[in-house]
């Protein structure tokens, strides 16, 4: 035990930042050292002056003492165990000093006030730093110094060394929990950033694998497609040579061999039992049903859609309602009440889907700011998988705004930078509803803004 509190004295804390680094102002940052040179400023002349004037201690003994046990309290913002040493065998040797000094009969010894003010100083400073072991060997070795200096003399001393070790006990333990306390709120704040990390990745995964299960039936009926006409052309078509037949049924095969590939694909990926998730997927000629819905909630909203929208790819169907879906979902749950505006506009090449909502008249659930929410990333998700552009972010007067610009066309997606900007969304209405609803979404989010579905990592 004896060794173990030996070499806790011996290692002091790999840390060498000083005290208080990590506060949020300068001013507390620069606070130890004003303090610590404040202390030692003041203390050298009156240690000087006590030892010389009150305890009879020749000036060049005193001035030494004075400055090995005040000056290295400068050292004590980045290095107190280091400092502990110096300082406590200045007060050792000036107990020994002061032991042979006829001006010890009726004063403080060993320790004189001087001595017992700047050691209090220097406790603290360890307390902030050093490790519990190293705090109760400095702790014990104080009381040491103290008994043995009564043993040597019972008739001089005068019970200081008893305050000095209890006084000191009494500050490395409350500077000791205040450190161990600050340690422990630090950790946990950077825990809950790493959770609240974890929390939006996972959310992003589970919306990823949602889409997948989404976008499978749009997928495999092209499959399906395919593969019929690749076993019926040898049957359709007369006069086929043998090499287009024995191509049409490797076309076939493959397409079957890919469909089967991507029903276990979908197995795995719905693996949570969702049955509702195998019904057909929903498009843009439920917008109006979803519209009515949100009405019926007490949503006063409108929608606008034009008459003929022509050819939409299956994926860009899909994904503009499931846009719609959220936000409207968002309004219903943070902006009660706020009238609403759904519009969707097609110029051939490009998909325009503009939901408007105004400041809500309540908010039916707290507002986070954790950015962990599916709505916004679900749009992000889905709008980055058909190539297009997502343009969200709160209004002026407390209303929220989601534009989303989705391709039209069956080349490649484009990257966002060639995607027209969804800010320029036009919000032109034709067609309205009125009234409220709630959504029928199964992932709507959490979200932050000032009235609607907004997001604090809204773009």
């Amino acid at each position: 035990m004896a060794r173990a509190l030996f070499g806790a004295l011996r290692t002091p804390a790999q840390s060498t930042e000083p005290l208080f680094a990590r506060a949020p102002r300068r001013w507390q940052r620069f606070a130890p050292y004003v303090v610590l040179f404040g202390f030692a400023v003041s203390l050298l002349p009156t240690s000087i002056m006590v030892l010389t004037q009150d305890y009879r201690l020749g000036g060049g003994w005193a001035g030494a003492l004075a400055i090995a046990q005040t000056v290295p309290l400068l050292l004590a913002v980045s290095r107190p165990l280091q400092t502990w040493w110096i300082i406590f065998t200045a007060d050792v040797v000036a107990g020994v000093l002061l032991l042979s000094s006829d001006g010890v009969v009726g004063r403080a010894w060993p320790w004189p006030p001087t001595v017992i003010v700047g050691y209090l100083v220097l406790m603290i400073c360890l307390g902030l730093r050093e490790s519990r072991r190293t705090l109760l060997a400095v702790w014990l070795a104080t009381g040491a110094a103290g008994f043995f200096f009564e043993l040597i003399s019972q008739e001089r001393s005068d019970g200081t060394h008893l305050l000095l070790f209890v006084l000191s006990g009494v500050v490395l333990v409350l500077t000791a929990a205040l450190r161990e306390r600050g340690d422990a709120q630090r950790r946990l704040v950077e825990q809950e950033t790493i959770s609240e990390a974890e929390r939006a990745r996972r959310t992003l995964l589970e919306e990823r694998a949602r889409i997948a299960r989404e976008l499978h039936d749009v997928v495999a009926h092209h499959m399906s497609v395919i593969t019929v006409q690749a076993d019926s052309a040898p049957y359709r078509i007369d006069g086929l040579p043998d090499s287009a037949r024995e191509e049409f049924s490797t076309i076939a095969a493959s397409a079957r061999e890919s469909l089967t590939e991507m029903r276990r694909l979908l197995t795995v990926l719905r693996s949570d039992g969702t049955e509702s998730e195998r019904t057909p997927q929903p498009g843009l000629d439920r917008v109006q049903q979803l519209v009515e819905a949100t009405v019926r909630a007490g949503v006063p909203a409108e929608v606008s859609l034009p008459a003929a929208l022509g050819p939409v790819p299956p994926a860009v169907d899909l994904s503009a309602y499931r846009i719609v879906q959220e936000a409207l979902a968002n309004v219903v749950r943070h902006a009660s009440g706020a009238p609403t505006r759904v519009s969707v506009v097609s110029d051939g090449d490009w998909l325009t889907v503009l939901i408007v909502n105004g400041p809500g008249t309540e908010r039916t659930s707290p507002l986070e700011s954790s950015g962990t929410g599916h709505g916004l990333i679900g749009m992000r998700e889905r709008v980055r998988l058909t190539g297009g552009t997502l343009d969200t972010g709160p209004l002026p007067d407390g209303g929220f705004r989601v534009a989303a610009r989705l391709p039209l066309t069956d080349t490649d997606a484009p990257s966002a930078s060639s995607a027209p900007s969804a800010s320029s969304a036009p919000s032109g209405s034709r067609g309205s509803t009125d009234s409220t609803g709630s959504n029928d979404s199964n992932d709507s989010t959490d979200v932050t803004g000032p009235a609607g579905p907004a997001r604090k990592d809204a773009p």
